[in-house]
């Protein structure tokens, strides 16, 4: 019996990882797909034409960023569910409105016009009854200075010269926008409590949480779809 059904995990689940950068999304992903035998779903920065600008001029950028984000995630969350599941997906489409353009609008590097626009778009691809939400959201959280270590170990270039403080800003954001986020069930996970690099035994507690979660998300929904 392999992981996934060991677990009672189904096989066209679609999980979607979030987190702070430093967390160690990529990683967290790549065990689980490895585990489960599914897809995965990466981040692709290298092919990003704003991404390096970004990062040294935030006003001038973030609006073009935020909008080319927002067009390649949801058309990969359209294929991922094309497919029929069975995929690992690195970030969220919803850690982009919820955290960077907001934060982006009120330190004044993005236009109140600008940001309207690119939150009522967003309103109008994401936050319908048509969009296909994951269903597990697994957020990889801990210490502010366990994660500043990662960056500054193992970030990219552009993000080892950002200053600490974006980066300590980023850290509360995400933790505040995580206690307020309801699209989709939600696991959270502390990176003190596994090391899938060093300790592939670790990972089977988190597959066993995950089974247990999407199995319960679905009994729900499914009760709901009855009653109405």
């Amino acid at each position: 019996m392999n992981a996934r059904e060991r677990h009672g995990i189904p096989h066209d689940s679609v999980i979607t990882i979030a987190g702070t950068v430093g967390v160690g999304k990529s990683t967290m992903t790549n065990a689980l797909a490895n585990a489960l035998n599914f897809r995965t779903s990466l981040e692709k920065v290298e092919t990003n034409p704003y991404l390096d600008k970004f990062y040294y001029d935030f006003e001038r950028w973030s609006f073009h960023l935020q909008i080319y984000f927002l067009a390649e995630r949801f058309k990969e969350q359209k294929k991922i569910f094309e497919y029929g599941g069975g995929f690992i997906q690195d970030r969220s489409i919803y850690e982009d409105t919820g955290i960077f353009a907001r934060m982006h609008y009120e330190k004044g590097t993005m236009s109140e016009t600008d940001y309207e626009t690119y939150t009522n778009l967003f309103d109008a691809m994401v936050m319908t009854p048509y969009f296909p939400h994951p269903d597990l959201l697994i957020y990889l959280e801990g210490s502010f200075e366990d994660i500043l270590e990662r960056i500054q170990d193992r970030g990219r270039p552009m993000e080892q010269q950002t200053p600490v403080s974006y980066w300590e800003e980023m850290f509360q954001r995400y933790e505040n926008w995580i206690d307020n986020f309801n699209s989709c069930p939600i696991l959270r996970l502390n990176i003190a409590d596994y090391d899938v690099i060093n300790d592939e035994i670790s990972i089977e507690p988190v597959l066993e949480k995950i089974g247990h979660f999407i199995n319960q998300s679905r009994k729900w929904r499914s009760s709901r779809l009855l009653t109405k």
